[in-house]
């Protein structure tokens, strides 16, 4: 799948969202509920992280320059980090909302219309969430799968709301713990997104099973025991780089080397999509 598709997808996602958010602020006003209130605000949030992605997911697709060699596939990272911070924000305006309410001790009764539209919002949350993360996972989009995250705690959230109206006749303060409650799913969801992509800023190691692939592919490049090494890996969205050593008799011409490591590096180029450099040591 290419790009063009998280793009539509999330170009979707935005029209989507947009037409939730009306309707649930409709529902939450018309039932006075501080939950399907900021529920509807979650939902928003929803569409200003899919326009953040977008922007990544348009940066990313820009090719190399003489600025940035490497591409513009970190801005899916970045754009990744906007929509989690965004989600922090948003928990903790939800947090204190939540605690007002319930230290003014308000009682609110919820009416068929917000069950209507809460329901509908689960179900419309969840297909946008496994839709998104199915797209991501296809073209290695950390900000779509990030953005699926991000319809999974609407949905969730939309479904303890639910539970929470059917119950709400019965305790005056359930309002106030269902706010607070939508709160910590969106500080958990917003630990889980900074903390994967961060991690990548940082630099990661070497995929194991990655390491070994390559590793294999060293009995096709030489009869010589090569013993590929020191791997070095960098992430720059959908484009890998790739750096590690080889070793080859030091009898070896310069010209019979260079032949040894483009080889591999074209195995590694056709079989794994990753530029590969590979340096030689001689012994």
């Amino acid at each position: 799948m290419s790009n063009k598709t998280g793009i539509l997808a999330t170009y979707v996602s935005i029209i989507l969202n947009v037409a939730l958010f009306a309707i649930k602020l409709w529902a939450g006003i018309v039932s006075g509920s501080i939950a399907i209130i900021a529920d509807a605000w979650h939902t928003l949030s929803d569409s200003i992280s899919s326009v953040a992605v977008l922007i990544g997911l348009k940066l990313s697709a820009k090719p190399a320059d003489n600025n940035h060699p490497y591409g513009h596939g970190r801005a899916e990272l970045v754009s990744s980090l906007v929509v989690g911070i965004l989600l922090a924000v948003i928990g903790f305006n939800f947090l204190v909302e939540s605690i007002v309410k319930l230290r003014a001790h308000e009682e609110v009764q919820f009416g068929t219309l917000a069950i209507v539209v809460t329901v509908i919002s689960a179900i419309v949350k969840e297909i946008m969430a496994q839709y998104s993360i199915f797209i991501g996972k296809k073209t290695n989009s950390k900000s779509m799968v990030a953005d699926g995250w991000h319809h999974r705690s609407d949905a969730i959230s939309s479904v303890i709301i639910l539970i929470g109206i059917f119950i709400g006749n019965y305790f005056w303060w359930i309002d106030g713990v269902l706010g607070i409650i939508v709160s910590l799913l969106l500080f958990y969801t917003t630990y889980s997104i900074l903390k994967e992509n961060i991690s990548i800023l940082l630099g990661e190691a070497i995929d194991e099973d990655l390491k070994e692939e390559i590793i294999g592919f060293s009995a096709e490049v030489s009869d010589e025991d090569i013993q590929p090494h020191h791997f070095l890996v960098h992430q720059y969205g959908n484009h890998t780089e790739l750096t590690f050593h080889i070793n080859l008799p030091g009898s070896f011409s310069l010209d019979k080397g260079h032949i040894i490591a483009t080889k591999y590096e074209n195995i590694i180029k056709e079989r794994c999509n990753i530029e590969a450099t590979v340096h030689i040591d001689a012994i």
